[in-house]
């Protein structure tokens, strides 16, 4: 990749790592981000989601690998440009308001270090906060304000200087579950309507899939999967993806002369691939609910939650001792079914397994 190269992506990263001395932190990432989407970095703490983004800021310099932004190379082989010059925009965890300065002065402030006129800064200022929803509160002391309010203080400052691209390192993480909802929404509704090109950190599932065009799951330093979220839903590429994102249970089958069989249950012929054990997803979606003695699968309800559109019940599988063969957990393992009305907890059903909607994993 040379220093200038033409590019519809706004963000490209080709083979990157980052070494701690011996220890590997990234390894192998490629990711490109056409302009005008938003990607969300999705995975548990330590797997390299904030480590990533911070590369792509330019807070870090790669061991290995390159990125571009817009076509441009910022970080290669004797390639390094540092932050300030790879117009971005950050908001970040703990928003990193100045207190002694009012709303409109921090949102001012980088526009002060980059040497911009007062009455365009100021004008500049005032259109950043409408953007947001908070030009009346200019004059305010974040102190004063709610930590909403105050996570849109921080973006207002984001986009104050007109960035192509703005990094997101999981902003509404420090807020309550309900705000958090509404602002994710908000969220979205500011990065679709500024035209923003985005990288949103997050190890919350929801605002992953709620917000992004497209979802990298990360696990220990690298992408496990990338894709829509609709296909990550539909087509998870792996059992771990797959319990990441909960998307329902996943059990170790082992197969025999009649089938497949789990926890002493024997399920039959279900399809899936030709081996000895595999493991399988279970959605809510591929269980129904039948009379038990009728039944192959039976359990026992723990719990029923009302959801919109009825209830997302848990149900704990019968079943002895584990399946030697399979290495199933046996006792203990549960499902989630949905029901249009509210079973009682300690209630026993059976279920049917419905074949054509289950994914299947090679077994480990």
């Amino acid at each position: 990749m040379s220093a200038r190269t033409k590019s519809d992506k706004a963000i490209c990263a080709k083979d990157l790592t980052l070494n701690y001395g011996t220890t590997q932190i990234l390894r192998g990432i490629d990711v490109a981000l056409p302009s005008g989407q938003t990607l969300a970095l999705l995975g548990p703490s330590g797997c390299g989601k904030t480590t990533l983004l911070r590369l792509v800021a330019g807070l870090l310099a790669p061991t290995t690998g390159e990125i571009a932004i817009h076509g441009q190379l910022v970080a290669g082989p004797s390639v390094f440009v540092p932050p300030e010059k790879r117009q971005l925009g950050m908001v970040f965890q703990d928003y990193a308001l100045w207190p002694h300065l009012t709303v409109a002065g921090n949102v001012a402030f980088p526009l002060e270090m980059a040497g911009v006129g007062r009455a365009e800064r100021e004008a500049r200022v005032t259109a950043a906060l409408d953007r947001v929803g908070l030009a009346a509160m200019a004059a305010r002391s974040p102190s004063a304000l709610s930590g909403g309010q105050q996570q849109r203080v921080a973006i207002a400052r984001a986009i104050v200087a007109e960035p192509r691209i703005v990094l997101f390192d999981e902003p509404l993480s420090n807020l309550d579950r309900e705000l958090r909802e509404t602002m994710v929404a908000e969220l979205g509704a500011l990065i679709r309507g500024l035209g923003l090109t985005a990288i949103y950190v997050t190890h919350d599932q929801s605002e992953a899939l709620t917000l992004a065009d497209q979802v990298a799951v990360m696990d220990s330093g690298q992408i496990a999967q990338l894709a829509s979220p609709e296909h990550l839903v539909e087509q998870p590429a792996s059992a771990k993806v797959a319990e990441f994102l909960r998307l329902g249970a996943v059990l170790r089958l082992s197969r025999d002369a009649k089938g497949w069989a789990c926890a002493g249950h024997d399920l039959g012929p279900l399809g899936g691939p030709q081996s000895a054990a595999a493991d399988v997803l279970i959605t809510p979606r591929a269980l129904r609910r039948i009379d038990v003695d009728a039944a192959a699968l039976t359990g026992e309800v723990l719990a029923a939650q009302f959801r919109d559109t009825g209830y997302a019940v848990t149900v704990r599988l019968d079943g002895a001792a584990a399946d030697a063969r399979a290495g199933t957990a046996g006792t203990g393992q549960t499902v989630q079914i949905s029901s249009d009305t509210r079973l009682r907890i300690g209630e026993r059903v059976g279920l049917q397994i419905l074949p054509d909607r289950l994914r299947w994993f090679p077994a480990p």
